[in-house]
């Protein structure tokens, strides 16, 4: 015979612990990767890398090709209007 489930307020209290448990597993894998990741950067710094060029890297490879285009073309503008990006013909006076 199967074991009946526990319902309380309409909700099946066996399945909602399986639920939460497999909720904490995914949590605690999580933040195990998250440690590993920290100890991924934190071997680049030792051997030089710039941890912080490193996260904006793996940022910007997530994106396609169409956001990151988008996105750079926004800086670009941006950075131009606070003249801290030289005009094309200043550069060529140089």
């Amino acid at each position: 015979m199967p074991k009946q489930q526990t319902r309380v307020g309409g909700i099946a209290g066996d399945q909602l612990k399986s639920v939460i448990e497999r909720i904490e597993r995914l949590e605690e894998e999580k933040a195990a990767l998250s440690a590993d990741i920290r100890d991924v950067f934190a071997e680049a710094k030792g051997n030089g890398y710039d941890v912080k060029a490193l996260r904006q890297i793996v940022k910007i490879r997530k994106m396609d090709a169409h956001e990151r285009y988008e996105q750079e073309a926004v800086l670009d503008t941006y950075l131009r209007a606070l003249g801290m990006v030289p005009e094309a013909d200043e550069m060529e006076a140089a």
